[in-house]
C-alpha cells in the first residue's frame, strides 16, 4: 500500500500534470518538513500537524536566512500537501487553514528597450554557419514569440510547421498552445533547418534546437547565450530569457495588443499572470499622455 507522500507524487504527476522538477521540489520540501518536526516534536510523519509546529518551521527558516519567496515556495508545498489529504479524506481540517503568505518585495522586471532589440539585431544580422544561425534564431523566436525557456528546449521539429506559419509548445502542467511565428521568422527557421541537416551526428533527432554534436540543449546554454547577447547592447543587471519573454509581453501592450491577446500568446491561465506585464505599457500610455494633452503644454 502507498504511503500518502507516494500517492501525493502520483497526484502531482497524473492528475495536476507537474513537470518533473516541480514534483520534486514540493516532496523535497515535505522530506525536509518531516525531518524538522521529528527531530523538534519527535513525531513520526506530517499527516496530523497543528499550524504551530508549521509556524515552528517558519521561523527556524528564517532565522536560517532564507527568504520570504522561498519559505512562501515551501509552504506552498505544504498547502497542496495538505490539500491533498483533505480531498482524499485522510484529514477534516488543513493545518495550513488560516496561514498567510510572509511579505515579499515586489520585483518589477526591465524590460529591454526595442532600441535594444534593434541594436542587437543589427549586430547579428548575417549569421553564418549553423551555431551562430541557431543562436539568433533562439533570440528571435524568444521575442516574438515570448515562449518559456523550457518551452524552447522542448521544441519538437514535428510541431514546427513552415507551411502554416505556426509552431507548437508545451508549456506549464504539459498543455499545449499554438503560436503563431512572423514570415520573417518562418525564412529564418528554413534557414536553421538546412544548417541542421549538416550536422553529422543527430543524436536526439527529434529536438528542434540541438547542439554541434546534435544533443538536446541545456537550459544554462540558453540562459548564457541571452546573457552574452544582450550584455553587448544593455547594461541592465538582469539579461535572461525570462526578460525577452517580459520584453514580448511590454512590447505587444506599448503598440496597441489587448491583455486577453496577449495572455493567449503567453499561455497564462488567467489574466492576472498577464497583468504583471502592464505596469510598463501604464508607463508608455502616461509619458505619451503628458507630451499629447493641451493642458500640460
Amino acid at each position: 500500500m502507498k504511503t500518502n507522500k507516494e500517492a501525493f507524487r502520483d497526484y502531482l504527476q497524473l492528475e495536476k500534470k507537474y513537470s518533473p522538477h516541480t514534483v520534486n521540489a514540493y516532496l523535497n520540501d515535505i522530506v525536509f518538513f518531516e525531518a524538522f518536526n521529528k527531530s523538534h516534536f519527535e513525531q513520526d510523519g506530517i499527516d496530523k500537524v497543528s499550524y504551530g509546529q508549521i509556524r515552528s518551521w517558519i521561523v527556524s527558516l528564517v532565522d536560517d536566512g532564507v527568504s520570504n519567496v522561498s519559505v512562501n515556495r515551501k509552504m506552498a508545498s505544504l498547502k497542496a500537501f495538505y490539500r491533498f489529504l483533505l480531498k482524499t479524506k485522510q484529514i477534516d481540517v488543513s493545518p495550513m487553514l488560516k496561514h498567510k503568505a510572509l511579505k515579499t518585495p515586489k520585483i518589477i522586471q526591465i524590460p529591454f528597450s526595442e532600441k535594444e532589440l534593434t541594436d542587437l539585431m543589427k549586430s547579428v544580422e548575417c549569421p553564418v554557419g549553423f551555431e551562430d544561425v541557431r543562436d539568433k534564431l533562439i533570440v528571435d523566436l524568444f521575442y516574438t514569440t515570448g515562449m518559456r525557456r523550457a518551452e524552447l528546449i522542448g521544441l519538437m521539429v514535428k510541431n514546427v510547421d513552415l507551411s502554416s506559419g505556426v509552431i507548437k509548445v508545451l508549456g506549464k502542467r504539459n498543455k499545449e498552445r499554438i503560436i503563431p511565428v512572423l514570415p520573417v521568422i518562418v525564412e529564418q527557421i528554413g534557414v536553421y533547418l538546412r544548417e541542421r541537416a549538416g550536422v553529422e551526428e543527430l543524436v536526439d533527432a527529434d529536438c528542434f534546437f540541438i547542439s554541434k554534436k546534435g544533443l538536446k540543449l541545456s537550459e544554462s546554454f540558453v540562459y548564457r547565450l541571452i546573457n552574452s547577447y544582450f550584455s553587448k547592447v544593455s547594461e541592465k543587471v538582469k539579461k535572461s530569457p525570462h526578460v525577452l519573454r517580459h520584453t514580448f509581453a511590454t512590447h505587444l501592450l506599448n503598440n496597441g495588443a489587448d491583455l486577453n491577446s496577449v495572455k493567449e500568446l503567453l499561455g497564462h491561465s488567467s489574466l492576472a499572470s498577464t497583468q504583471v506585464y502592464t505596469h510598463n505599457s501604464l508607463a508608455e500610455l502616461k509619458k505619451v499622455y503628458i507630451n499629447a494633452h493641451p493642458r500640460n503644454k
